[in-house]
């Protein structure tokens, strides 16, 4: 089994629920959840929004390929309400322009075991997650 940290976020909606949501259907098809943040309000990063932020990390074991957990993350993001990420996707180079904008869901793959990746799809450790303090404190919270 692997471990695969995953960050999430929401704005929109009920965001409690949906986080809760996308970490009961992340157990379901990514594999079983044995860690799991608290949650926090925060700011948007990277673009100007009313809608504040929900987030939280959560560590997963699974047997999926990364490549596999990317597919089945993006399924649920889509199921989810999100709209088309590769606009304002995470997995383009650190210094491509990005156009984020608020979502009812975000999931990105943070860490898998101690692999790096670095694809035009999939970057791992997260290229941005150093820089996020959304995504590196609850990341230290269930990391210790």
């Amino acid at each position: 089994m692997h471990e695969v940290y995953l960050g999430l976020g929401s704005n929109l909606g009920n965001r409690e629920r949906l986080l809760r949501e996308a970490i009961r259907l992340i157990g379901e098809r990514v594999g079983q959840v044995s860690r799991q943040s608290t949650f926090i309000e925060t700011e948007p990063w990277g673009y100007d929004s009313q809608n504040k932020f929900l987030n939280a990390v959560i560590l997963c074991h699974t047997d999926q390929t990364p490549q596999g957990v990317l597919r089945l993350t993006q399924q649920i993001e889509q199921e989810m309400g999100r709209k088309d990420k590769t606009k304002g996707s995470d997995t383009l180079l650190p210094l491509a322009p990005k156009a984020y904008s608020d979502r009812p869901i975000d999931i990105d793959i943070l860490l898998y075991d101690d692999l790096t990746i670095d694809e035009p799809d999939l970057q791992i450790p997260h290229p941005l997650m150093r820089q996020r303090e959304f995504v590196m404190k609850p990341l230290q919270e269930i990391m210790n």
